[in-house]
């Protein structure tokens, strides 16, 4: 396209599409990005990012990876490594030397790279990335155990990698010079400035965050900004040191004490969308295809390398000591697709290198991609079948999230833990998470469809999602966003009767389908209402002498059944118009009103 606008308007319009049709296949946005960019791009010629940037291209393209590496290193908590297991820990230190050495032989042998060129694309495909586990981890269901394993290391190791990719950058930079001492001085300076300015920007962010310098409603966009402001001013001081310190930044604002970093988190995801998908087609845009044939099976014989030899032995060399099983070990082997960070950081190293021409640095970046393409593709297709195979799916999801902590919830999430239900109440509300926790009631303080409720909140584990809050406006999105990961008939809220009278309460009519939970007139003031008269959430246990139809002759209007489950466990949530018909040997937790005084006239 000869015009700069209508291409800037097509990569956007591009972008939204593949994040669209990701959502619909339920893949990571990763691979349509990348393959709608390669289709653009060299193979139509449609698009090309150096001539729509032109000098602006490098700026472009640098600043995104700042700003990606960034918002990664938020999420390494040094708790979370410790909280999560040896495997976790090992995989992002252990595992990821294993995978460096062997990727970086296998390319050095195979595509004939130098040794530096080697070692930096080994460790640009140590990272795999939450944005292509999590949505993979959805589809195949594995034990608990495992989806936490693999989902944690996703998090942490994408700014490990990205660390230790930034440092063979660097190197190969400094190598430059002609004599090592030389090389050392320029790579020592360069860790050194980066280090130091990264520690101090980070606390003086923190403090900053902690002591509310700045006001809340510029935290996101002043954050950015300075973390730009480090990035060129590092750079400036020492030449390719601002990666290195953005990174460390990230880092020491994620550990500080009395830091909140979940908002300038959540702004990650906005900031995805926006800025990563165009960059992800730009950067295909770029990829040279005959460059990749012309290496022929040598780039065949790096992914098997990485595929079938590194991860194994990265995993095996983790597992010592971890108690695994060797069929948990063989999935957590299969599973290790390629991600974001390796798609950004290669781009960006590629193009730096080539800019100091430095020779073969073009192959980085279609090799690199290749891998991306065919992990992410060939472990989606499969990893399902693998995990049946090898016996390591979780069963069918019958836990319940609850969103709203009202009293009424509470009393309710009691009763089914009681029950041997597993139940988690999620609110922004922390007086009702605090109630809730005092109760030893699972708990998830937050918006349950946020960024960090992706990390944190073990979506795996739900079978059913009930929407019992007063939030009238965040109560459609969360039942959404819930059916979109669950799918339908799993997520169900209670009906709001002013919806049909007040026009400032109309819903949509997909919604108002799911506003049918428990029965006809069930609303969030009635559950409040009813717990106020003192009425009680409790379970009765059916026989054959005491039938469901006996129950409802007993209680009548008093009752009104919530949840029942069968005599092997498993759980019914009464919805208005379904028919459920408990049996004997079932168990139906019902919301009881108490006994009405009849008023006998006497006069006291």
């Amino acid at each position: 396209m000869s015009d700069p606008l209508l291409s800037l308007v097509s990569v956007g319009l591009l972008s939204i599409a593949c994040q669209y049709l990701a959502y619909k296949i339920r893949l990571p946005a990763i691979l349509p990005l990348l393959i709608v960019g390669i289709v653009v791009g060299p193979v139509f010629g449609v698009l090309n990012a150096d001539d729509l940037f032109g000098d602006l291209l490098f700026p472009v393209v640098s600043l995104s990876v700042a700003i990606i590496l960034f918002e990664g290193s938020l999420t390494l908590k040094f708790s979370d490594i410790a909280g999560h297991g040896n495997m976790v820990r090992n995989l992002c230190s252990i595992g990821v030397v294993v995978t460096w050495g062997v990727a970086a032989t296998a390319a050095h042998y195979s595509l004939d790279l130098s040794w530096q060129l080697s070692f930096l694309f080994g460790a640009i495909v140590t990272v795999t990335g939450p944005t292509v586990i999590v949505p993979m981890l959805r589809t195949v269901r594995p034990q608990t155990n495992l989806a936490n394993i693999l989902r944690w290391e996703g998090i942490v190791i994408d700014p490990i990698g990205a660390l230790l990719a930034v440092l063979v950058f660097e190197f190969i930079v400094a190598s430059q010079e002609t004599a090592i001492t030389h090389t050392l001085i320029a790579f020592g300076k360069t860790v050194g400035i980066g280090s130091v300015l990264g520690l101090a920007a980070g606390y003086l962010l923190g403090l900053s965050i902690r002591k509310k310098w700045i006001p809340h409603y510029l935290l996101n966009t002043a954050v950015l900004t300075i973390i730009l402001g480090v990035f060129a001013a590092s750079n400036y001081v020492a030449h390719e040191s601002g990666l290195l310190a953005v990174t460390i930044a990230g880092m020491v604002l994620a550990n500080m004490k009395d830091v909140d970093v979940e908002d300038i988190l959540e702004f990650k995801e906005t900031l995805s969308v926006l800025l990563i998908s165009g960059l992800f087609i730009l950067l295909a845009t770029r990829l040279n295809l005959e460059s990749v044939i012309d290496v022929g099976w040598g780039s065949i014989v790096v992914l098997a390398a990485i595929m079938f030899i590194a991860r194994p032995l990265s995993v095996l060399a983790s597992s010592i000591g971890t108690g695994l099983k060797l069929n948990e070990l063989a999935l957590l082997s299969w599973i290790a697709p390629r991600g974001i960070v390796a798609a950004a950081v290669s781009a960006l190293f590629s193009l730096k290198l080539e800019e100091i021409g430095y020779e073969g640095a073009g192959i980085i970046v279609p090799i690199v991609f290749m891998v991306i393409i065919a992990t992410v593709v060939v472990q989606s297709l499969t990893s399902r079948t693998v995990a049946s195979l090898l016996k390591v799916r979780a069963p069918a999801p019958t836990g319940y999230l609850i969103f709203g902590g009202s009293k009424f919830n509470r009393a309710l999430a009691c009763e089914m833990l009681n029950q041997k239900l597993d139940v988690t109440i999620a609110d922004t509300n922390w007086d009702a998470i605090r109630e809730a926790r005092m109760m030893d009631i699972p708990v998830y303080f937050g918006n349950p469809m946020s960024d960090h409720a992706a990390r944190h909140l073990d979506i795996n584990t739900y079978g059913t999602v009930l929407i019992m809050s007063p939030y009238k406006q965040l109560n459609p999105l969360i039942a959404y966003h819930f059916e979109y990961t669950m799918g339908k008939d799993k997520v169900w809220a209670l009906t709001n009767n002013e919806q049909s009278t007040r026009p400032s309460h109309q819903v949509s009519e997909q919604y108002a389908k799911k506003l049918t939970l428990f029965d006809e007139g069930v609303t969030y003031g009635y559950l409040a209402s009813a717990i106020a008269r003192e009425s009680q959430v409790k379970t009765t246990r059916l026989s054959d002498e005491f039938t469901y139809e006996q129950y409802t002759q007993q209680y009548g209007e008093r009752a009104t059944p919530l949840v029942a489950i069968n005599a092997e466990g498993k759980s019914f949530t009464f919805i208005n118009g379904n028919s459920i018909q408990p049996k004997a040997g079932w168990r139906v937790i019902s919301l009881i009103e108490p006994e009405r005084v009849e008023d006998s006239g006497d006069l006291p």
